[in-house]
């Protein structure tokens, strides 16, 4: 027996205006302000908990293998971490996709927080390198699950005129979760021969999230009435390659594969490069420890702002397809300027503005991406779709790892222009375009 919407505690628009109405921030209801809140929160601590690891991985997994630093062992294990971390990832933006289909998204948006702060939280009992492994990979369900279910909640709830600036602001709460990670980093080197493992424990705080969200933040309407209206069985994750909804799949999962890949390449190796860098050049250990924290921060007050670009991008051009379109090309050459001969290490900190900034392409994914898919398959196709790109990025990540950081790091940079061509061939959502329908 299906639920009625008052039992699923859907309650109508009384006196708030509808969504496409509103026109200021203080025309939002508390509800629409809650789900906005609970969706950034949630993709800040994704950010904190994502690069807690990566500011001490190669001390740190030195640590754990009982080497120096600059043994290639060391290296090879870090990217098997980081590999490990990407694929939990994969797995969990399908996994937590489809229960926020089936329960709800805020009710999934608990799951995927608790899940991501109890295992980094994890990670700081970790006495070899596979521990280290096994919790990045089970941290990564949570933290990718996160991703579609916080970015459906966003969009059914609040306005679709508004989302490239929602984009924008939403995909900055994590680059404002990985300052808080580099931030976080820098105060415990105040402590005096501290452990590098003790930056895991900070990643326990978002737990404390989960109790204010089952208190305070109701499942969107429009998810109600999509459940309520369903005269079938919900539809299949194989739905996805059905119908006109399978083009969309392929394309996106193209797409994501592509970018993902490449950036992902650029966020674990152009730092261990500049670590690299500053080590050949002389450096002090203390100097040489704060390469990665600094270059971080660079990157993400960068990205912040190619944030707002894309949103603006997107605006100017009336869609989000070109707007993804140029900011691929832009990273590629970025990448390709930036590896493509030996600069020097001071010469490399200007190259981390533009990096930074065209990054901001993944801003965009976040509204653009869970609209295409129906209601009910919404967080499973968006899920699914953008962290399958994890997959390769993970192969990716150790792919190039083989070889030396700056050819890789170039040659990475290509996969962007394919990415390019993709997105011109999904189909287009402008603020007046309805989001896809129910599949038949």
């Amino acid at each position: 027996m299906q639920d009625s919407p008052s039992v699923l505690g859907s309650n109508p628009r009384r006196a708030t205006k509808a969504a496409s109405e509103i026109t200021r921030l203080r025309e939002l209801s508390p509800q629409q302000w809650k789900s906005g809140l609970a969706a950034w929160l949630g993709w800040l601590f994704d950010g904190l908990d994502m690069h807690l690891y990566t500011a001490v991985a190669t001390p740190f997994v030195a640590e754990l293998m009982l080497l120096p630093e600059g043994d290639p062992a060391v290296k090879t294990h870090s990217g098997w971490i980081q590999a490990a971390f990407l694929i939990g990832w994969a797995l969990g933006g399908g996994f937590f996709g489809r229960i926020g289909d089936r329960l709800g998204r805020s009710r999934a948006l608990m799951l995927t927080i608790f899940t991501y702060a109890c295992f980094t939280g994890l990670s700081f009992f970790a006495t070899a390198w596979w521990h280290l492994l096994i919790c990045r990979f089970l941290a990564a369900l949570g933290i990718g699950g996160e991703w579609a279910v916080g970015a459906s909640l966003l969009s059914e709830t609040w306005p679709r005129h508004w989302r490239p600036w929602m984009a924008a602001t939403l995909q900055s709460a994590v680059n404002v979760g990985v300052l808080s990670a580099m931030a976080c980093v820098a105060l415990l080197d105040l402590i005096p021969n501290h452990s590098n493992r003790i930056v895991f424990l900070i990643g326990v705080l978002p737990a404390l999230m989960v109790v204010w969200i089952r208190r305070a933040v109701p499942e969107p309407e429009e998810w109600h009435k999509a459940r309520f209206a369903a005269t079938r069985e919900v539809p299949k994750p194989a739905d996805l390659f059905r119908g006109p909804v399978r083009r969309i799949t392929i394309l996106t999962v193209l797409v994501c594969s592509l970018s993902l890949t490449a950036h992902w390449a650029f966020m674990f190796w152009a730092f261990q490069h500049l670590r690299s860098l500053a080590t050949a050049a002389g450096w002090s250990p203390d100097a040489v420890g704060r390469v990665i924290p600094l270059a971080l921060i660079l990157v993400m007050i960068s990205a912040i702002v190619g944030n707002y670009l894309g949103a603006a991008l997107a605006k100017l051009f009336g869609g989000f397809r070109l707007a993804i379109a140029v900011l691929c090309f832009a990273y590629f050459l970025s990448l390709f300027g930036a590896y493509s001969r030996a600069w020097t290490i001071d010469q490399m900190w200007w190259w981390m503005i533009p990096l930074g900034a065209s990054s901001g392409v993944f801003g965009l994914f976040t509204m653009y991406m869970p609209p295409l898919f129906p209601v009910l398959l919404r967080t499973t196709g968006a899920g699914f779709c953008y962290n399958i790109g994890r997959l390769a990025a993970a192969f990716g990540t150790i792919f190039f790892g083989l070889t030396d950081y700056r050819s890789a790091l170039m040659y990475a940079g290509f996969l962007f222009i394919p990415a390019a061509l993709f997105a011109l061939m999904l189909p287009e959502a402008t603020d007046e375009t309805p989001d896809a329908e129910p599949v038949d």
